[in-house]
C-alpha cells in the first residue's frame, strides 16, 4: 500500500511537471518581400497554362467542327 501511494505521489508530481513546461516558440513568417516574388512567379505558371489550356481547347473545337459533316 506504501508503494503504491508513493508512486501515485510521483505520477502526479510527473504530471504536474509536465504541464508547466513553456510552449515552443513558433518562427516568425516569411517577410513580404520574400513571399511576393514566389506569389507572382506562381501566379504567371498558373496564368500561363490556363492560357495553353484555352488555346488547346480552341483548337480542338475547331477540328471536332472541322470533322463533322455538313
Amino acid at each position: 500500500m506504501n508503494k503504491s501511494i508513493l508512486l501515485a505521489t510521483l505520477l502526479a508530481a510527473v504530471a504536474l511537471t509536465a504541464c508547466g513546461k513553456k510552449a515552443e516558440e513558433v518562427p516568425a513568417a516569411a517577410p513580404a518581400a520574400v513571399v511576393a516574388p514566389v506569389v507572382a512567379e506562381a501566379a504567371s505558371a498558373a496564368a500561363s497554362a490556363a492560357d495553353g489550356m484555352a488555346s488547346a481547347a480552341t483548337g480542338a473545337m475547331d477540328a471536332a467542327s472541322a470533322a463533322m459533316p455538313k
